[in-house]
């Protein structure tokens, strides 16, 4: 909803600020005022383009304002969300045109260009009465709309999810049926996958392999450093550390009373010979299974020289073997059944397209008796609306079954005529922007608001129309305003009688320029404004108390 709306140096205005509220907000003037400014201001904010004319006369820039709140517009706070411009639950968006014909843009304080500014204002206002912002000329808002009417949420979505489950098959089909014949890769990969598969790769087994290759190579320096160290442990060139070890305690034994430290070197003692003991053994059996093995080391070497072979031929390091072995293995899996796969992705693609036949057939049906229903509706509403003889109808017009489509096997165009015995055209092709408001208006009174939108802004509603049809014209914007917020602006007391809130444009000349200001009026100024509208400049009794019935026959 829109709750502010901030003009600055904009054409013919100064500076003016409004704040809305729920309901219907009519906004009146003299022609001439600028009532309409409000509408395009809008429109800027909403991405339409600029130039430098916008700029009020003798001023360097323009400055727009507009703030919404967000809890009745879910599709712009997801919009915020996306494009990483949210803030709590507020938004406001900020435009700037200079003089010389540049703008720039702000959503949330955040640059934004207009083509973001276009798609945050279509979920948040919806300006009837110029095409290039009137989402109900598209034909894609026109089926949301038409779903909305029906309650199809839960259909929609079932089509969806079908259409979106036949697409995933149909491209794994393409990407099987992408690789041609398979047969020669078939044999590549499994010439490829007998190769490493003759080899043992995995970790283990390749460090032992490395373990085994250091040692063969670098046998004499072992055993000759084995040898050397077993000698002087064991006491072969000299006396033995064991016995050395065995005589410090012996004679440390005898002083031992005096000095109770020396127990605790004793144990250290001790500890040392069992250590230099054990080392003795374990020399002992590390010697025994040395050799100097020219054939085993030749076959170590020529196993090592296969691995970096195969790890150069598949561009991996020779410790990522194991795992190009296996991906080899899975796709030679894969192209094996690629055929049966093939089959069997046949008859799941149709049973696919006959369950989205299915569920679209039924989706269509919803829709064909909704759109009777609100063709029916909005024609009698146009007839109310001062177009006797007009007719809205809502084409349906079936899809060529290429593909399922998630929106359905239908699509939709709203149709109007205008007047009787002429052909309905299609609604964004109705030139008379007083018709298409009025019949726009018809559509969201029939529909109750039901769009996304959740702010809508009516410009030259009541052209061309007075009298009885004025009054329903203004007492059908009355009852959208209990649906969705509303603006209209009017030149028709009666329409002007039934807003919740109303707004007053008035000019006038100051050291030679022309100035626009808006004033929200009270209750005394309204009905004098009505009077005004009702019979001129001259506010006279008899206005003023036309005007107090327009008010009280407001419900």
């Amino acid at each position: 909803m829109l709750t502010y709306l901030s003009i600055k140096q904009f054409a013919v205005v100064a500076s003016a600020e409004l704040e809305f509220g729920p309901g219907l907000t009519v906004i009146s003037g003299e022609t001439g005022a600028g009532k309409s400014l409000l509408v395009d201001a809008l429109g800027l904010l909403s991405g339409s383009r600029a130039d430098s004319g916008v700029v009020r006369y003798g001023a360097e820039r323009a400055e727009l304002v507009a703030a919404f709140e967000l809890q009745d517009a879910p599709l712009a706070a997801a919009w915020l969300r996306e494009n990483a411009m949210d803030e709590d639950d507020a938004c406001q968006v900020r435009r700037v045109i200079r003089a010389d014909g540049g703008s720039r843009a702000w959503i949330n304080g955040r640059p934004a260009t207009a083509g973001q500014l276009a798609e945050l204002a279509n979920r948040l206002v919806e300006i009837h009465g110029q095409h290039e912002h009137q989402a109900l000329l598209s034909r894609p808002s026109q089926l949301a709309l038409l779903d909305a009417f029906a309650r199809n949420e839960e259909a929609l979505a079932g089509v969806a999810t079908r259409a979106r489950h036949w697409a995933v098959l149909v491209e794994e089909r393409q990407q099987l049926s992408g690789r041609g014949d398979v047969s020669e890769r078939i044999d590549w990969l499994a010439h490829q996958f007998a190769e490493l598969d003759n080899e043992t790769l995995e970790p283990a087994s390749l460090a032992q392999l490395d373990a085994d290759h250091r040692r063969q190579a670098h046998a004499s320096a072992l055993i000759e450093a084995c040898d050397s160290a077993f000698r002087r442990l064991s006491g072969e060139e000299d006396s033995s550390l064991s016995g050395s070890l065995d005589q410090v305690r012996t004679e440390l034994g005898r002083v031992r009373e005096h000095e109770p430290r020396l127990g605790e070197v004793d144990g250290m003692l001790d500890a040392a010979a069992i250590q230099v003991d054990e080392a003795l053994s374990l020399l002992d059996r590390i010697r025994s299974d040395l050799d100097i093995d020219p054939s085993a080391f030749e076959a170590i070497e020529q196993r090592i020289g296969r691995l970096h072979e195969l790890a150069r031929k598949h561009r991996v390091a020779p410790d990522e073997l194991e795992g190009k072995r296996d991906a080899i293995a899975a796709e030679l899996q894969a192209l094996e059944g690629a055929g049966a796969r093939l089959s069997a992705l046949d008859v799941e693609i149709e049973a696919a397209r006959d369950a989205w036949r299915e569920a679209a057939a039924a989706l269509g049906d919803r829709r064909r008796q909704a759109a009777a229903a609100l063709s029916s509706a909005t024609s009698e509403l146009i007839a109310e609306l001062g177009m006797a003889g007009g007719r809205f109808e809502i084409r349906i017009e079936p899809l060529d079954e290429i593909r399922p489509d998630p929106q359905g096997a239908e699509r939709v165009e709203f149709m109007v005529a205008a007047n009787p015995g002429q052909p309905a055209r299609p609604l964004r092709k109705v030139a008379s922007g007083g018709e298409l408001s009025r019949v726009s208006l018809a559509i969201e009174v029939a529909a109750l608001g039901l769009d996304a939108v959740s702010t809508m802004v009516f410009d030259e509603v009541d052209s061309g129309i007075g009298g009885a049809v004025a009054d329903v014209v203004g007492r059908k914007l009355r009852e959208l305003g209990r649906h969705r917020q509303v603006l209209c602006v009017t030149h028709l007391p009666q329409v002007a009688a039934q807003g919740h809130a109303h707004y007053r444009v008035s000019k006038a000349s100051a050291e030679g320029l022309t100035q626009s200001a808006v004033v929200r009026l009270d209750a005394d100024a309204r009905r004098d404004e009505l009077a005004r509208m009702l019979g001129g400049a001259e506010l006279t009794r008899e206005a003023r108390a036309a005007a107090r019935r327009l008010l009280q026959d407001v419900d």
